[in-house]
């Protein structure tokens, strides 16, 4: 899925060590599969061998994102064993160049999955949304043996990393659903997945707000490019940003006015307080003054292209209080008067 896994830090730099040791024994029966050697690659990782007799050892997510790329490289199979068929490499890259063009994350997740199914039938992959609940449902459609609850946990993993990647937004875990029974190394889910983890459920699964869905994708073929360097970080490394706060201030503030007037009321509205609401999207790289303009200015521009209304009849519908304050504040915004960018956008 990557080009390159290049200058890397040290282990010790990397983190805390907090992946089981199961994943790395999944990988070297991946190897044995093939009849190949994985001291090599473990060697790469800086895992010593002797770490795989002891079931309660521990490596950072940085050696697995050596000891995995290393592994998709060398046995040509980016599901390292999982499925009936080897991904070649670059299986998952297009997944996501297929997703990029979607209009929303809900788009380009059900694209995803869709077209996961051309990558293998062993797995089904599946989108839904009940009662403002999303979920990322994963069936298997054959038995997966000992890798099992390797296979889960990356493909539900990645596809989390892929829509955190595509919004530029951390998406928080309402709750992580799996068919298996507790593993000795339960404990680790806690940083595998966010939220609580329920095993011996009926299906595998991935929940989160649905809201989430609705957010829009952020990323270019430039983007992508950039990111294959290092794709596996896409299943290791936790998104610190949520975006979902800024789409729901921006909807209330376009849709319920009446809530918008100050900072206290808009919060209540969000049932936050005004400091959370503050925080929040100093944290997202946002300001609600940011906000109100862009969604003033949005209206405005939509009611100077559809309309031929006054100006000053605008002014007043987008909050305000005179003609030349509204002008001043379009001026900033487009660089163009309310008059001269409604001519210039007259057919």
């Amino acid at each position: 899925m990557n080009d390159a896994i290049i200058a890397l830090p040290a282990p010790s730099q990397a983190g805390r060590a907090e992946t089981p040791m199961a994943f790395v024994l999944a990988i070297t029966a991946a190897y044995a599969q093939r009849g190949l050697d994985p001291l090599p690659a473990l060697q790469s990782a800086q895992i010593a061998p002797e770490l795989l007799h002891l079931p309660d050892a521990r490596i950072t997510a940085l050696q697995m994102e050596w000891l995995s790329g290393t592994a998709m490289r060398e046995l040509d199979d980016e599901a390292l064993g999982w499925f009936s068929r080897r991904l070649p490499w670059g299986s998952y890259g297009m997944l996501v160049r297929a997703s990029l063009t979607a209009p929303t994350l809900g788009v380009a997740l059900a694209r995803w999955c869709r077209h996961h199914g051309l990558l293998t039938d062993d797995i089904h992959l599946e989108v839904k949304q009940s009662q403002g609940v999303a979920s990322v449902q994963l069936a298997e459609r054959r038995d997966l043996g000992t890798l099992q609850e390797f296979a889960v946990v990356s493909v539900l993993r990645n596809a989390l990393g892929v829509a955190c990647w595509l919004t530029d937004s951390r998406i928080p875990l309402l709750q992580t659903t799996l068919r298996l029974a507790p593993p000795p190394h339960a404990g680790s889910y806690r940083v595998l997945f966010d939220g609580p983890t329920q095993f011996n459920a009926p299906g595998h699964s991935l929940q989160f707000d649905a809201g989430y869905l609705s957010l829009p994708v952020r990323r270019d073929e430039a983007a992508l490019q950039r990111m294959l360097q290092r794709a596996l970080l896409l299943t290791v490394r936790p998104y610190r940003r949520d975006r979902l706060l800024v789409e729901k201030v921006r909807q209330t503030l376009a849709e319920h006015p009446e809530h918008s007037r100050n900072a206290d009321d808009l919060a209540a509205w969000l049932h936050l307080s005004a400091r959370t609401l503050h925080r929040q999207l100093k944290e997202e790289g946002a300001s609600l003054q940011q906000l109100k303009d862009a969604v003033r200015r949005d209206l405005a521009s939509d009611l100077l292209l559809r309309t031929q209304r006054p100006i000053k009849q605008i002014a007043v519908e987008v909050g305000f209080q005179n003609e030349k304050s509204f002008m001043r504040a379009f001026k900033g915004w487009t660089g163009r008067t309310p008059e001269e960018f409604r001519l210039a956008k007259a057919p």
